[in-house]
């Protein structure tokens, strides 16, 4: 029965960890289009004095995006920077209540950002950008996207969590500094 439900944590894990590969393609593209739409703005404005019309309110959209998508991803990776001054000097309990206590208070703030993202759709669905005249609701969209995907990245700990599945290293998810390689701590595989 312990072999099952860690073969199927493992297929979660490893579903979640696709989905942030396919994150990363996707913020690839977005960094690439943003490249080019703004040096082609920037050569047509200098050479012919003319632009791309919608070139710096899609760079705009595309930037707030990748910067939504790559908080999901730094979430699976442990990649947040953060303090453990206190956590670490704790004995395993005390780090497993506060895993707990910091995963229920980020999961209410994923609450908090898909209900104010999800007001600011409906409100501005029927309006359009400047530029682009698309719906505004794809601008907001991307925290809907971020209060979803990191609800599922922190439940799946919580269950690890309460499976035994995680180690004593994987108790603090934050990194101390910039420097610090990006698996410590390690990531779930």
């Amino acid at each position: 029965n312990k072999r099952s439900r860690s073969w199927r944590q493992t297929v979660v894990q490893k579903l979640i960890n696709r989905y942030c590969q396919l994150l990363a393609w996707i913020i690839v593209g977005c960094l690439a289009l943003m490249v080019v739409l703004v040096f082609t703005n920037v050569v047509l404005r200098y050479a012919m004095n003319s632009g791309i019309s919608i070139s710096e309110e899609l760079s705009r959209w595309l930037f707030v995006w990748l910067t939504f998508l790559g908080a999901v991803i730094a979430m699976n990776e442990g990649a947040h920077l953060g303090t453990d001054t206190l956590v670490s000097r704790l004995p395993v309990a005390g780090k497993k209540i506060c895993l707990v206590i910091g995963h229920v208070l980020m999961l209410y703030v994923c609450w908090l950002v898909f209900k104010g993202t999800w007001d600011q759709v409906v409100i501005n669905l029927d309006s359009t950008s400047a530029a682009m005249e698309v719906s505004m609701a794809w601008f907001y969209g991307c925290g809907l996207v971020f209060a979803v995907s990191g609800a599922v990245i922190l439940l799946n700990r919580l269950w690890l969590l309460v499976s035994g599945q995680l180690t004593e290293d994987q108790l603090i998810g934050i990194r101390e500094s910039e420097e610090e390689p990006i698996d410590v701590p390690k990531p779930i595989q």
